[in-house]
């Protein structure tokens, strides 16, 4: 792989996450811009590392490395996850931690296309479906859920 590509690649990664992040951000999570895009930056890193040593002659499967970065991700998502009684707290933020390195991953594979899907898709379901959520919650008569467990939810 040539320095270029390595360049772009990490690039790529690094705008993936930022997107993330600054949506995450913008709704004022304890995981935002810096975190997302360290994440999706690092998982691209490892991932290229991996890559590099196979293409070099090297023996050994860059999906191994891949499978490492998604257990070892949830360590960080778990640190986001606060438990206050029966409330949760903080699963979106540590499933869009664990989308971050996904698309990182991507990103480092050179599947831009998709990695600019995934990006859209993740930003998409993180907005609007937030807002589906605030819908149902407040219509409690068509199928929602009541005010007081609205944190369950978050």
């Amino acid at each position: 792989m040539e320095l270029a590509e390595f360049i772009i690649r990490l690039l790529a990664a690094t705008a993936a996450g930022g997107a993330l992040g600054l949506e995450r951000e913008s709704n004022n999570k304890s995981a935002g811009l810096r975190t997302h895009t360290l994440v999706a930056v690092s998982a691209c890193i490892f991932t290229l590392i991996s890559i590099r040593i196979v293409d070099s002659g090297g023996t050994g499967d860059p999906t191994r490395v891949v499978g490492q970065i998604v257990t070892g991700i949830g360590f960080l998502g778990a640190g986001v996850i606060l438990h206050r009684g029966i409330n949760v707290q903080g699963l979106t933020t540590a499933a869009t931690i664990w989308s971050s390195a996904a698309l990182g991953c991507l990103s480092a594979f050179g599947f831009y296309w998709e990695l600019a899907f995934a990006t859209a898709l993740i930003i998409f379901i993180n907005t609007f479906f937030k807002k589906a959520d605030i819908w149902l919650l407040k219509n409690p008569k068509k199928g929602g859920k009541d005010d007081k467990d609205k944190d369950l939810f978050e």
